[in-house]
């Protein structure tokens, strides 16, 4: 379904119906920000975007039929929700309002201006805040969603100066982002994910696919020439669509954004661009530079676009890529405390929820916190997903030096009971592969585990101290949580 909206907002009536997800706060503060009027409701839970809407004056309301009042235009509602089940809905549609799924609004905004998708199955998020945190320091009229909090947007989920040109983080899931309109694509990365809806690689190649297609005749698709499944992608989408331009960046591009990876010293990581020289970013990883790369290239055509040369600009993106300091649940440091033998400890939580991002992620903590123990607390997500990929879980842990492992945290979509696949037989499997692998199914379990491990000496090895980590799309932050309150 195509919805089309007004091109201005302002003074317009947003109602939004499970307003406190992150991609709906995101939508909130664009719109806000646009000069549109916001309620919302919400269960009664606290989440961290509670303080992302008591910034703009929004209290979460209770879900209730009155919340429909004659004044509200328009209805945005996350896919969590039931249009036969939800009382503000129920009266939405008997009122006969304008409704929209939070990926249907996101397209219909995007229609509005000169708009960008970032998409791939890791690094999105991160990649979306960088860009903004880059274009925060050129001169375009620009605005950013991203699906997390980004530190460098002040705590916030968008960048807004202007919107002339729109980038937002766009989900495969489900193809939510086939409603986006793009000029535009960054594409991080394609391998198998979502099982529940996309059963086989060749299934979630092609929706990536069929969103390359959806650029205008000479749009730009900008991917990444290091990720085996970006470059089949693309190859496929210009055998569709040999008019596009594909554009690719990383360690084996040709052209304006070839990669070289430098050092890690003083907390930077740095790395040389083909067209740009030397620059760093102060987040950890390889998949991060390459992230930044991404970000780099798009914020370049994206001054090509309007005009400018991207060499006049060279100081700004440098000084923007260190500005950049990530994003909430996003290798994210939530704490630091001086373990029971006076150690100091860095706890870091990450969503990392995929062999790949999990491989990568540790890979990066391990060099740039080098003299760190590090101890990993993971939590899958989805019975799915975790029995298609059980193996590569299982081998994903290489560069951790302990790792406890938690019962699974299943999707609403998922029969528990059915499942193949358990947080035991994950710790089962992935103890071939790590001499050191624990299985604590509760959180206060794993805890006191965890805590029983920082109150061990660390080691020659490891004169800095530790790194805990908590990693997962699951709420297992809370492990990190009830250690450091302990110590």
């Amino acid at each position: 379904m195509s919805f089309m909206l007004p091109n201005s907002f302002s003074g317009l009536h947003f109602h939004f119906v499970g307003i406190k997800g992150t991609g709906m706060v995101a939508l909130v503060e664009i719109l806000h920000a646009r000069g549109a009027v916001i309620t919302g409701s919400d269960v009664s839970e606290r989440f961290y975007t509670d303080e992302v809407l008591e910034k703009l004056g929004i209290k979460a309301l209770p879900f209730d039929e009155g919340n429909i009042t004659d004044s509200v235009q328009f209805v945005i509602y996350s896919s969590a929700y039931s249009i036969e089940k939800n009382p503000d809905l129920i009266e939405a549609k008997k009122r006969g309002l304008p409704m929209m799924l939070y990926s249907e609004a996101l397209g219909a905004i995007s229609q509005a201006s000169y708009s960008c998708g970032v998409c791939g199955v890791h690094g999105k998020t991160t990649t979306t805040g960088l860009c903004g945190t880059l274009l925060k320091e050129l001169p375009l009229s620009s605005q950013v969603l991203a699906g997390s909090i980004i530190k460098s947007f002040g705590d916030s989920c968008t960048m807004t100066k202007g919107h002339d040109y729109f980038i937002a983080e766009t989900c495969e899931y489900q193809r939510h982002f086939m409603a986006f309109a793009p000029k535009k694509i960054i594409l991080t990365s394609v391998e198998s994910d979502h099982q529940d809806y996309y059963p086989t690689y060749e299934d979630i190649r092609s929706a990536f696919v069929d969103y390359i297609c959806k650029l205008p005749e000479g749009g730009q698709v900008i991917y990444c020439a290091d990720d085996k499944g970006a470059c089949q992608t693309v190859e496929l989408a210009l055998q569709k669509r040999s008019d596009l331009i594909a554009i690719p960046y990383g360690v084996n591009a040709e052209g304006d954004y070839k990669l070289t990876f430098g050092r890690v010293e003083k907390g930077l990581h740095y790395f040389n661009v083909s067209s740009l020289g030397e620059c760093a970013v102060c987040v950890p990883g390889d998949h991060n530079v390459r992230n930044a790369c991404a970000a780099l290239a798009l914020s370049c055509e994206l001054l090509k676009t309007d005009g400018k040369n991207p060499l006049d600009y060279i100081e700004e993106l440098k000084a923007g890529l260190k500005n950049f300091a990530g994003g909430k649940r996003r290798s994210e440091i939530v704490g630091r405390a001086k373990s029971p033998l006076g150690q100091d400890v860095i706890f870091i939580d990450d969503y990392g929820h995929h062999p790949t991002a999990i491989k990568t992620t540790l890979a990066g903590f391990k060099e740039f916190y080098k003299g760190h123990k590090i101890i990993v607390d993971f939590m899958s997500h989805t019975y799915t997903r975790t029995a298609a990929l059980l193996e590569e879980f299982a081998s994903s842990f290489d560069s951790a030096d302990k790792v406890i492992i938690n019962k699974i945290y299943g999707s609403a979509r998922e029969d528990a009971s059915a499942a193949k696949v358990t947080g035991e037989i994950l710790a089962e499997h992935a103890k071939k592969y790590h001499k050191d692998l624990h299985y604590a199914g509760e959180f206060d379990e794993a805890a006191e585990l965890g805590l029983k491990f920082l109150s061990e000496p660390s080691g020659a090895e490891y004169p800095d101290g530790y790194v805990f980590v908590t990693m997962g799309a699951g709420d297992n932050w809370k492990v990190g949580n009830l250690i450091l309150e302990k110590l």
